[in-house]
């Protein structure tokens, strides 16, 4: 945008052009409706003319009122933009809403209303001029609706200069004029307004063109889109519809929970906030440091359990709404790790994106950038932390971007990604002084390890402050033995002896108080006393007390047994799910009510939130699982997992048919299925994504006699045959395919070395074949399975023979598909272009690819979901190499550097920089401690973890295509496009041996397993496979069409693989050098195939953009 500066002569000039991240100073704006041919255009302020033109005195008027409130810049839309050149047209009709949004004032000059009737000092006579006003043009002109809405201080003023009041003032009449709530009126987000009623805010607006009656409300849904002038009001009507709806399905999509909602919940659990028993920490000096220093931009308050940290945080968080009212933006999360929706360091930054986009919705431009292209899976899927992390670093350096407090409570309760999540924090507390965090946790060492990284980080301990936290708890008690008087007609006898009690006992913890408040709600006013001492101080002899109660009880058994099982799942269940899983319930499905009063009598541990069973407080979940093991789990923890996998199978044996949600279109997507009510998967759910994990974690150490599931003919047999299909459509249904992937995978392992059942094994290994041919298709549309898995799957299969009562009948012409299944396991797909390189971890549980689209990727082999995307090259990846500990990479790339990665959190950490041209192979010692590059500045390099050139390897003629490192670590190779393989020591970087019977270029090089071998691949489509010590050529291995790419020994069975151009891998006998089998299914060349022991399974890598 440019600015009018007004000179001391009463001249205007224009600034440049401001973008990007241009400092734009405070300015003025003015409102005003258009006389044609009457106002100045960019052209005649840069000629010098229009101050004949009558607009020319609102521009003097803008100026001059800028003046006086101190405002040195201003804008005026007829001249500052030049409407000549389109693209500046279009960029600032997309960007008005918020360029009024960002002015200091907003001047709307009302050409029709007169002030010259009003009699000075007649009050009477003070809204002479209202009639005028209300009847005035501006407000039925399209374009100043946004003019109206987006500025934080409006002011109008009459034809005669004269201020008439601002949007405050004139509300009402305002209202009146045109309907608008007062809410929006005042400055609410305009997103809390539905998007009927926006659109009946420009029904009796007009506009000279009549696309623009669309276009102007661009900035009141806060999208963009190109203007077709010309297209007619209903195209562009239509187009804007289509682009909201996109803005909605995005904000669906990023909804995970909204914090608002989650403090509320926290605020009424535990009875209201108090502002007594937070204030103090207002006038803390740690506090007001933070709030008062621009560069003390990260607080951590640490305490220990029940001290009150979240309601101190939801305190803060009213405190700071009410003080920076439509002037700061405010940000926060409650963790919660009984909740998987929000325990995890991907559901935080979703929490506080959704409440930032919601103050200030323009900055869901920097989530639809993304979202766009990849829907929801942007958030859901393995990449969601790294596309997250990314957004969201954009948006805190948004230059429009508001004084913003982030506010995470609970860090120790992050089940997952914590570490990534906290040098995040550490990491965005430095980018701007416009943004501050307040975080609070447990007094951990982990966590303040991490958060002392930030040099400008201010620790306020709720121990070190204990006087403070004394009065505040003193206040809650007050508060809380009032609320028992009244509800259970207590005496003052009564009263003072429990606010005595408590008192004495409290020991500055919120949560002791509220658990025995909660205890004593249960007991009668004339036992209260007798009852008193039961309770004793502190929360560990507090939750002994609550299991001795319990184990008193008629129902001690069935409690422990609902502790247990409560205590074990891998995220809280449901009643519908538990009345299954726990099977003395099990009768009382049909009656939730008395489910929830059993629930109840689990002596407080427990609470039930929208049907929901929660622990009440983690410290809750840590005790019965460390200091009360041998009450709740007598048998151990295995029998409790082997009782949920037993009753997993029941219910959904029971449970699981065809269509379960009554369907009946096959193609049906995934993410237009609407769950029924009543849901028939209700009390099977959780059965359905977990009964693996469970007969897992119970088979693990198990002796023989106890695997009788796993049997032949046993129930995980029998329910594969008769209900896999279903559960396969269940999985599709709950959106939970990848786990179900992840699952079969565990399962086959599971069944490895099990000779009592042959049978069994080879229908789990069935089975999983199955899931990964067919789970992008179940997962897209689930009945899918009936289908399209069922048919294209071969005839040998045993899970399409059990179920071919299911195959279509009306499918008369089938394809053919074989046999059995294709040596292809998976495909991955993701990539944008060619794949040059793949790598396994040392584990074989993760699987790295480097490709022509600069990025690198991290997959997990079982599920074969993408876990992690690498982007920093500035060209293309051509090599990678995974650590020993699987948590760092290795890459090379044509942008001549050698990168070092953190897999886990997808930074870049090194960057070894010394090659003059591309950098085409890169490998590592054995024991990750050095690293060798390949180039095609014809050297090899040999570089040490801190990124140190140790030597330089010189002697090819040619670029140097591949290096390899031999297993024990003596030596190197390396291949060249010269035509030679040169053998070097690892201690001197002597040349040893130089290899010279290939005739094209050697394009890869591999030592065997025992180091004493070497296997060439050439251009000459020859593998040929040297002694190490004699430099002798034993075999030279002929059979591709065309060059040969890649070649790996495949260790411990005497084979050898081999990858070429002419898009084949061969699998070759070293002993008789005979090909024995030749696996088809790239569509292109083949560029990389690398071999895991572990899985005895190759991966390859194609310019087909797969990886299989």
């Amino acid at each position: 945008m440019r600015l009018l500066l007004r000179s001391n002569t009463g001249e205007f000039s224009l600034t440049k052009d401001l973008v990007g991240y241009d400092p734009i100073p405070p300015y003025a704006i003015l409102s005003h409706t258009w006389r044609e041919g009457e106002e100045v255009t960019f052209g005649d302020l840069m000629d010098g003319t229009g101050k004949n033109k009558t607009g020319y005195n609102k521009i003097q008027f803008c100026g001059q009122q800028a003046e006086r409130d101190g405002l040195r810049y201003f804008w005026v839309d007829t001249c500052c933009i030049n409407k000549s050149n389109h693209v500046e047209l279009q960029e600032a009709i997309n960007s008005m809403f918020r360029w009024y949004q960002n002015a200091a004032k907003c001047y709307v000059y009302l050409s029709d209303v007169s002030t010259a009737k009003r009699k000075v000092g007649d009050e009477s006579l003070k809204f002479t001029w209202e009639p005028a006003f209300r009847a005035s043009r501006w407000f039925t002109r399209g374009w100043t609706l946004q003019e109206l809405l987006a500025p934080t201080l409006v002011e109008f003023f009459s034809q005669e200069r004269k201020k008439l009041g601002d949007r405050r003032l004139l509300k009402q009449q305002i209202r009146e004029i045109t309907g608008i709530p007062d809410a929006a009126l005042e400055g609410a987000p305009l997103s809390q307004f539905s998007d009927k009623e926006r659109f009946r805010w420009i029904q009796c607006r007009h506009t000279k063109v009549e696309e623009d009656k669309a276009y102007s409300l661009l900035g009141i849904f806060d999208v963009e889109m190109p203007l077709r002038y010309g297209e007619g009001s209903a195209s562009a009507f239509k187009r804007l519809e289509e682009e909201i709806e996109k803005l909605n399905k995005c904000l669906r999509d990023l909804r995970l929970t909204d914090p608002r909602d989650d403090k509320k919940r926290i605020e009424d659990t535990k009875g209201g906030l108090l502002e007594d028993s937070y204030h103090w920490i207002l006038e803390n000096s740690d506090f007001q440091q933070w709030r008062d220093d621009p560069q003390s931009r990260l607080l951590w308050i640490k305490g220990d359990p029940g001290k009150g940290k979240t309601m101190l945080l939801c305190g803060i968080a009213n405190e700071l709404t009410d003080s920076t009212t439509n002037t700061a933006l405010l940000s926060y999360f409650f963790f919660q790790a009984t909740d998987s929706r929000i325990n995890s360091a991907t559901a935080v930054l979703r929490g506080l994106l959704y409440m930032l986009v919601y103050q200030q919705p323009s900055l869901v431009s920097h989530i639809r950038k993304k979202h766009d292209h990849a829907g929801k899976a942007l958030f859901e899927d393995a990449n969601a932390w790294v596309a997250l992390s990314e957004i969201f670093s954009d948006v805190l350096r948004d230059p429009s971007l508001k004084d913003t407090y982030l506010m995470v409570d609970a860090l120790d309760e992050c089940a997952t990604g914590l570490p990534k999540l906290l040098d995040f924090i550490v990491q965005t507390s430095c980018v701007s002084a416009r943004v501050k965090w307040i975080v609070s946790s447990r007094n951990w060492p982990n966590i303040e390890e991490r958060i002392e990284r930030a040099g400008q980080n201010v620790t306020l301990s709720l121990e070190l402050n204990a006087a403070s936290v004394s009065t505040a708890v003193q206040f809650y008690i007050r508060h809380r033995v009032d609320q028992l008087a009244l509800e259970k007609s207590y005496k003052e006898k009564e009263k003072s002896a429990v606010l005595a009690h408590l008192t004495s006992n409290a020991y500055n913890t919120f949560l002791w108080v509220a658990l025995v408040c909660q205890n004593l709600g249960d007991i009668p006013r004339w036992k209260v006393l007798a009852k008193l001492e039961a309770f004793p101080p502190g929360l560990d002899a507090l939750y002994n007390r609550m299991m001795q109660h319990i184990s008193s009880s008629d129902d001690a058994d069935l409690c422990k047994r609902i502790l247990a099982l409560v205590a074990i799942v891998y995220r809280p269940v449901a009643l519908s799910e538990l009345t299954y899983l726990c099977e003395p319930l099990e009768d009382m499905a049909d009656d939730l009510a008395s489910v929830q009063q059993i629930v109840g009598l689990c002596g407080s541990f427990l609470t039930i939130r929208s049907g929901t069973v929660y622990f009440v407080h983690q410290s809750a979940k840590d005790f019965l699982c460390t200091k009360a093991v041998s009450d709740i789990f007598p048998n151990g923890m295995k029998e409790v997992h082997r009782a949920i996998f037993l009753r997993s199978l029941q219910v959904m044996s029971k449970t699981l048919r065809r269509d379960m949600y009554g369907v009946r279109a096959l193609g049906y997507p995934a993410d237009q299925v609407e769950e029924p009510d009543p849901d028939p998967l209700a009390a099977s759910r959780y059965s359905c994504i977990y009964w693996i994990d469970h007969l897992s974690d119970w088979n693990h150490g198990c002796s023989a006699h106890d695997r009788v599931p796993l049997q032949d003919q046993g129930p995980v047999d029998n329910f594969l045959r008769t209900k896999y299909l279903y559960w396969l459509e269940a999985l599709g249904l709950c959106k939970s395919m990848p786990k179900g992937v992840i699952a079969m995978a565990k399962l086959e392992k599971l069944m490895k070395g099990r000779a009592d059942a042959a049978e069994l094994t080879e229908l789990v290994r069935d089975a999983h074949r199955f899931i990964m041919a067919h789970k992008w298709a179940i997962e897209s549309s689930p009945l899918q399975v009936y289908v399209s898995a069922l048919v294209f799957s071969p005839s040998s299969s045993l899970i399409k023979s059990h179920f071919k009562n299911e195959e279509p009948q009306w499918i008369t012409i089938r394809p053919s598909i074989g046999d059995t299944w294709s040596s292809c396991f998976q495909t991955l797909e993701g990539h944008k272009h060619h794949v040059n390189s793949v790598a396994f971890s040392h584990d074989s549980t993760l699987l790295a690819s480097g490709s022509i689209d600069k990025s690198i990727k991290i997959w997990d082999v079982n599920s074969g979901e993408c876990v992690r995307t690498l982007e920093g090259h500035s060209q293309y990846v051509n090599s990678v190499a995974l650590f020993r500990n699987s948590t760092l990479l290795a890459s090379g790339s044509n942008d001549r550097t050698v990168k070092i990665w953190d897999g886990s959190s997808g930074k870049c950490v090194r960057t070894f920089e010394g090659h003059s041209a591309e950098v085409w192979s890169v490998a590592l010692s054995e024991d990750s401690k050095w690293l060798a590059s390949a180039s095609s500045d014809r050297t090899v390099k040999i570089w040490d973890a801190s990124g140190e050139c140790l030597q330089s390897l010189e002697g090819h003629s040619g670029s140097v295509n591949s290096v390899a490192i031999a297993h024990n670590s003596t030596l190197l190779a390396s291949g060249s496009y010269d035509k030679s393989v040169k053998i070097w020591d690892a201690s001197s970087f002597k040349c040893l041996l130089s290899l010279e019977r290939h005739s094209g270029s050697v394009s890869s090089v591999v030592f065997s397993h025992n180091s004493k071998l070497l296997a060439s691949a050439s251009d000459d489509r020859t593998v040929k496979i040297w002694d190490v010590s004699s430099g002798e050529c034993l075999q030279s291995l002929k059979g591709h069409n065309s060059s040969v790419s890649s070649v790996v020994f495949l260790h411990g069975l005497k084979r050898l693989s081999s990858a070429s151009i002419d898009g084949a891998i061969k699998i070759w006998d070293m002993a008789s050098s005979e090909c024995l089998q030749t696996l088809k299914g790239h569509g292109s060349c083949v560029r990389s195939v690398v071999f895991s022991q572990y899985l005895t399974r190759l991966a390859s890598a194609s310019d087909d953009k797969t990886v299989k």
